[in-house]
Order: C-alpha cells, then structure tokens, then sequence
C-alpha cells in the first residue's frame, strides 16, 4: 500500500488515486481529500464502512440522533436530509469542506466517489492510504473511537451483512488469485534453474553481442 500524499508530492497529479478508507479517522481524511479534489485530482474511497471515528460510539451515536432532528419545521423536504449509509456520510463531511454552492465547488465534489466495500473493478486496482489521517498515528494509544459502519447500522443503514457477505467473497478471490500467483512464480524459478544449463553457451553469445 502505498503513500498517497508521497504519491501527490512525487509524482504530481494521477488519472485517479484509490484510497482504502479502513482505519482512517473521519474527519483528517475528509480535510485531506477536500483540498486534493479542490486541486483537481479524482479520489475513489473505498471501504467507507471502516472508517473510525475518535470518541466513544455512544457519544457518537448520542451527537448522530441529535442530528437526526433537525429538519424543516415547514417543510422537511427541504432538508436537512440525513444519510445514513457510510460512504454518503463521509461524502457529506467532505462536502462541508468545500465551497459546494460555487461552480468551483460543485466541479470539485463531482471528482470524488465514494463506495462501502471494494466493488470492481477498484479490487483489482493497488490503492493507497493517507498517513496524516491513519488512527494509529494520530489518535493516542488508550483513547475511544467507534467505526462508522457500526454507527450507521444504529441509525438505519440496511445493508451491513450484505457489504460484509459480499467483502468475504473479493477476499476469498483474493487469496485464490494470490496463492496462485506464488504457485506460478515457483512454477517458472524451478524451470530457470532446470535450463541454466542449456542456456549457457547462448547467452555467453548474447553477453558478447552486449545483450546480458
């Protein structure tokens, strides 16, 4: 897994950038992905369902159900509307980072896409995670946190065992593929070793011509 801000500084802006959200806290990972789609760069994020955030679940859960009643006395059609699902809720506090209203804004949270899980085909693509925002780096050993999966199954998310059923597949494909891929490379280490051999004198020939 590699760095995402290392890969921002390095190498400038990608086509896209994958982020595997899993123990990542809320709220750094949010500022983080806000300035960079601001800049321009397209983020996937991806397991939002294991995102944490710091403080007690209870406290989380007791701050989530005050949210829940705000809305429009007149109206409540017109908002606030509350999301539940993981991803919608980590979109939404990135959304409170930007200037959403504006065209830049507006530019900027179209370039984000957000997903519970690992759906195709970002399973098969290498994705990266942000350091800054990693909960063990940055929140003290001992302290509470809770995970947002949990906490939007509490206040109605429908969908936890089926994101759960459906990440136990990819990671049994996963290791099929990857046990797979040690059985080929054992496959091709012992059929160098088996020609070295008859190959000698053709590549003293190739060293010669300057192809070693």
């Amino acid at each position: 897994v590699l760095s995402f801000l290392t890969t921002l500084n390095k190498m400038g802006f990608e086509k896209q950038i994958l982020i595997d959200g899993s123990g990542h806290l809320l709220g750094r990972l949010a500022s983080v992905v806000a300035k960079s789609i601001l800049q321009g760069q397209r983020i996937v994020v991806v397991r939002c369902e294991k995102i944490n955030i710091s403080g007690s679940f209870y406290r989380n859960k007791l701050k989530y159900l005050k949210f829940l009643r705000r809305r429009c006395n007149v109206k409540p059609a017109r908002g606030p509307f509350h999301l539940r699902a993981p991803s919608r809720i980590f979109w939404r506090t990135v959304r409170g980072m930007l200037p959403h209203k504006t065209k830049r804004g507006m530019e900027a949270l179209n370039r984000l896409k957000v997903f519970e899980g690992i759906p195709p085909p970002y399973d098969k693509q290498k994705r990266m995670v942000v350091p800054c925002a990693l909960r063990v780096l940055r929140l003290k050993p001992g302290r509470r946190f809770c995970v947002l999966g949990r906490l939007s199954h509490e206040v109605g998310w429908k969908y936890q065992e089926v994101v759960k059923t459906l990440e136990e597949k990819r990671k049994a494909r996963a290791e099929e593929f990857y046990q797979n891929k040690k059985r080929l490379i054992r496959l091709k280490k012992k059929a160098e070793e088996e020609c070295k051999p008859r190959l000698e004198e053709t590549n003293k020939k190739l060293a010669e011509m300057g192809y070693a």
